[in-house]
């Protein structure tokens, strides 16, 4: 631990707020405990609960760390009693429940995945958070099977942009809503078979008519309110709707007979809070079955903007624009 410096630059919240909340701070570096490394951070992932950190809606877990960021890539640096699966000077990527601002972080070593040689450092740390999230909730809660229709909203969103590639390279159907021509433009030549501009376009009616009427199968949903009513008709016989987020209202007014009728599953999960064990097995489950799409090419994250760490203000304004494209990721 002797070339580990004692300090380091991160990005506090020093109180709720806009983008401007953000600050770069000096920090302790963290020392990795049991069964952790420690991770000389060169890129750290921007997602939307970090902004709803920011805005004092989303506390970190009891445990975790107070600065934002979900998501990290890096060198291994250091490692914590009983950490085996990586050595020093490993270039990995892991998910990790807080900390990801900063210049060193520490992640659990069952939650960190070797990087694929193929991609860049900036790259790598726009897989864990979206990746791990898109393969529990589409294939794992949601069940998705090549000849399925998967219906994703919110399809230009880096969550978006990695649902439309995992469900096409093991077989499914795509159908997307975004909210302009150039995003919708931008999940076709992803990949999605339908795109749907749901600021002009009744997300429902196009769906049935992209599926000869029978509706999909699984609906990724992370908007909320009114959705849920709709993702209802939107849905086949034996659909799976899984909720991830609700950029819309958490309440809603809903007819639920079309659950029985068409005898649909409605499920939902978060991730950071969940038991290590959990999130470790979604590691295993995506290190035998995605990583090889990773390397080989098949499969990448489409990055919209890089920033340096220190201007995490100007990433979650862009962020919060919704004008972006994929991943937004925060390089040290």
């Amino acid at each position: 631990m002797s070339t580990v410096p004692t300090q380091m630059t991160a990005i506090g919240i020093p109180k709720p707020g806009g983008p401007e909340a953000l600050v770069p701070e000096q920090r302790p570096v963290p020392k990795p405990g049991p069964n952790e490394i420690l991770v000389k951070v060169a890129a750290a992932g921007v997602n939307r609960p970090d902004v709803a950190q920011r805005t004092g809606n989303y506390p970190p877990p009891p445990g975790a760390s107070d600065i934002p960021g979900l998501e990290i890539a890096g060198e291994v640096i250091a490692l914590g009693a009983g950490a085996t699966r990586f050595k020093i000077g490993d270039k990995m990527m892991a998910l990790v429940p807080g900390g990801g601002y900063a210049q060193y972080c520490t992640a659990h070593e069952t939650h960190a995945l070797p990087a694929p040689p193929s991609l860049s450092m900036n790259e790598a740390a726009g897989i864990p958070e979206t990746f791990f999230t898109v393969w529990h909730n589409v294939f794992e809660r949601g069940a998705l099977k090549a000849g399925e229709t998967l219906l994703i909203h919110g399809g230009s969103s880096g969550i978006g942009t990695t649902a439309i590639q995992l469900a096409k390279a093991f077989g499914a159907k795509v159908i997307i809503t975004a909210g302009s021509k150039e995003k919708c433009d931008a999940c076709l030549k992803l990949g999605a078979d339908h795109a749907i501009d749901y600021k002009t376009e009744d997300f429902v009616a196009k769906t049935k008519a992209a599926t000869g009427g029978a509706g999909a199968n699984v609906i990724l949903d992370m908007v909320g309110g009114d959705y849920i009513e709709r993702n209802y008709e939107a849905a086949a016989i034996e659909g799976r709707i899984v909720q991830i987020a609700f950029l819309g209202n958490p309440k809603a007014n809903v007819d639920f007979r079309r659950i029985m009728l068409k005898r649909l599953t409605h499920t939902g999960s978060t991730l950071r809070a969940r038991a290590i064990e959990d999130k470790a097995a979604i590691a295993r489950a995506l290190e035998a079955k995605v990583l090889p799409l990773l390397r080989d090419g098949k499969v990448k994250p489409l990055m919209d903007s890089v920033y340096p760490l220190t201007k995490a203000s100007e990433a979650h304004a862009r962020m919060e624009s919704s004008h972006h494209i994929g991943k937004i990721v925060l390089a040290t």
